[in-house]
Parts: structure tokens; C-alpha cells; sequence
């Protein structure tokens, strides 16, 4: 196949190319240039702006079998896309989020397809949740603009919805904040206690999951949770984490409001412990297309020996504070 890959060229964008090239695809990557890659004269690159008159400009002319855009964040994205490539595209794959859900009013838990429809929460009042409330917003918009090309001009798309994304090469760095707090001796706080549930993807089943569903008709039109499988509490998924490097540092539960009272962000002592982390449904995938995602424990153990392999030379966000941690910590709650 002739693909296209849109935008993505720090984390799942690489998995994908790779997989794609490897399969002996011609792959031909869009995106700012801002980032360099490391696919040499495998790949043709177009460097250009989609928000711009770039993408329209550029792609002039060309035909693709597939396009995976992992760049598509609002209405106008979604409608010009599909104007650009009406009839000169075999198959289109969005990547979207499990915030389209938590937008929504009475979002269930797990979220399925069939859950999206629904009125849209107000926008928020704290200033903290609005970044998060306009991305899910902005993603909705781009879904709808595509699924109604789609019902009024056949556009061939497929929305792919993923929740919090891991792997060795998440530039957001969240499983390293808990790996590096488990290797200085702890201990590791655990806001609230840690007591609910996470279900998350890894980087690399998006990577293989896009590249299946390529040319596959029966996909067109459809809309996918894509997600693992196991539901373990955030306290048990750092458990996890902590058997896996051999740590023996104390996990310590203490309340949101005691980390903000000490001047603690509880989203940057703990990445998993926001309330803007989606947690969805993978079973039409397992129905209608027969995948299953790789297993937790897994995935995590080649995270875990990537990180300890090379380990960065600095720290992630949130970590300049520690020593405020660990006095938070002793205070026990």
C-alpha cells in the first residue's frame, strides 16, 4: 500500500512507520519537520502545516490507499481532510480519544462506542480542566465532521479512540515519573490511596492495531475503542512497577487536598491520578476484528528494561518537588 501518515512524529507515529515499512508499505510522512526521524531515504516526507493551506497545496494531485492521521484535533480538521481527499483516498484512520467520552454528560465507566452520543458538558470553571475539556470538545468535532462525510459523501473513514497512551517512547514521560520516585528509595505518594481503576493502551498495539485495520472495508464508517484488557487499581499498577525494578520503597496514600495544601499538583506527583483519563470498552475490537491487545504485564516489563537500559539524563515534570514529597510522606495522610 501507498500510505500517508499525518502529524505523530514523537511516539506512536514512529511504531507505526516502522511496522508499515517493515510490511514492505511505501510510507510517506506529513508533518511540521520539526522533529527529526530515523527512517533515512526509506520514506518520503512533506513538511508543511495541516492547519494551513500546506496540506491542500501539497498533497495537490496524489492518491493514497490508506491515510492515518494522528494530527486531527478540531471540526475544521476533520471537514478539510475530507475535502482534500475525497476520492483520492481508499481509507482513512483518525486516531481519536477517550476524552470525546469524559465530555460527555453521565459518561459510563468503561465508555463503548455506542456511548457516544450525548450532550456535551458545560464548558469547565476551574481553569485547570479547560485545556482538557476543549481537547475532548475538539475531538468530538473532528469525529462528527468525518462520520458526516462519510454518511452524505461516502468518505471512507474510521475513527480509532485510544485513553492514556504508554511506551518507552511517551515524550510525556508519566510511567518514568513512578519508575524514577521507585528508584531514589521512595517513598512514592499515591494521591487518595490510588484505588481506582486504570485501563490504558501501549504505544505499540496503537501502532500494530492501525496498521491492520488498513484496507479493511468492514472497518469504514465504524468507530473503535482500543485499549488492554486488564482493569487493575493505579496502587496495584504501581505494584506492578515497583516488583519489576526490585524496589522496596513505600507506597504512601495521601489525600489530594494535603498535596495541594503542601503546594503539590497531585497530577505531577502521580500522572495517573488526574480525572481527565478515559477508561473505555475494547470489545468491539475483540468482536468484530479479532484483536486483542498484548498482555499488561508485558508490555510493562519492556517499558520497565527500556527505561533501566537507558535511563534519562534529567528528570520528568513534577519531579523538582520531591523533597517536599517526601515530607508530605512522613506526615503519613
Amino acid at each position: 500500500m501507498d500510505v500517508l501518515v499525518i502529524g505523530g512524529n514523537r511516539f506512536v507515529g514512529w511504531l507505526l512507520a516502522f511496522r508499515l515499512l517493515a510490511a514492505g508499505h511505501k510510507v510517506t510522512l506529513f508533518n511540521r519537520g520539526r522533529l527529526p526521524d530515523p527512517f533515512g531515504g526509506r520514506v518520503e516526507r512533506i513538511t508543511g502545516d495541516r492547519t494551513t493551506a500546506d496540506l491542500e497545496r501539497k498533497l495537490v494531485g496524489r492518491r493514497f490507499d490508506a491515510v492515518v492521521d494522528l494530527a486531527a484535533f478540531t471540526g475544521d480538521d476533520g471537514r478539510r481532510i475530507a475535502e482534500i481527499l475525497r476520492g483520492r483516498v481508499a481509507h482513512h484512520v483518525m486516531v481519536s480519544t477517550g476524552q470525546v467520552y469524559l465530555v460527555r454528560e453521565g459518561c459510563p465507566r468503561p465508555a463503548r462506542e455506542e456511548d457516544y452520543d450525548g450532550t456535551v458538558i458545560a464548558r469547565p470553571a476551574d481553569p485547570a480542566d479547560v485545556a482538557d475539556w476543549e481537547y475532548g470538545v475538539g475531538k468530538r468535532a473532528c469525529e462528527d465532521a468525518l462520520a458526516q462525510a462519510h454518511a452524505k459523501d461516502g468518505f471512507p473513514t474510521t475513527r480509532v479512540r485510544i485513553p492514556m497512551v504508554n511506551g518507552e517512547r511517551d515524550y510525556l514521560r508519566r510511567i518514568e515519573g513512578y519508575l524514577w520516585r521507585l528508584l531514589d528509595g521512595g517513598p512514592l505518594i499515591l494521591p487518595d490511596g490510588g484505588t481506582h481503576r486504570v485501563r490504558h493502551v501501549y504505544g505499540a498495539e496503537v501502532g500494530r492495531f492501525l496498521a491492520e485495520i488498513l484496507a479493511r472495508p468492514a472497518t469504514i464508517g465504524r468507530a473503535y475503542n482500543l485499549a488492554q484488557d486488564e482493569t487493575p487499581t493505579l496502587a496495584e499498577l504501581v505494584g506492578r512497577l515497583r516488583h519489576l525494578v526490585g524496589s522496596r520503597a513505600e507506597i504512601v496514600p495521601v489525600s489530594s487536598e494535603k498535596l495541594r495544601a503542601a503546594g503539590l499538583d497531585p497530577g505531577k506527583v502521580s500522572p495517573f491520578s488526574g480525572r481527565w483519563m478515559s477508561f473505555l470498552d475494547p470489545g468491539r475490537a475483540h468482536r468484530e476484528l479479532g484483536f486483542r491487545h498484548e498482555p499488561l504485564e508485558i508490555y510493562l516489563g519492556k517499558i520497565v528494561a527500556s527505561f533501566l537500559a537507558h535511563p534519562p539524563s534529567d528528570r520528568p515534570e513534577g519531579y523538582a518537588r520531591r523533597e517536599v514529597e517526601r515530607t508530605v510522606a512522613a506526615a503519613r495522610g
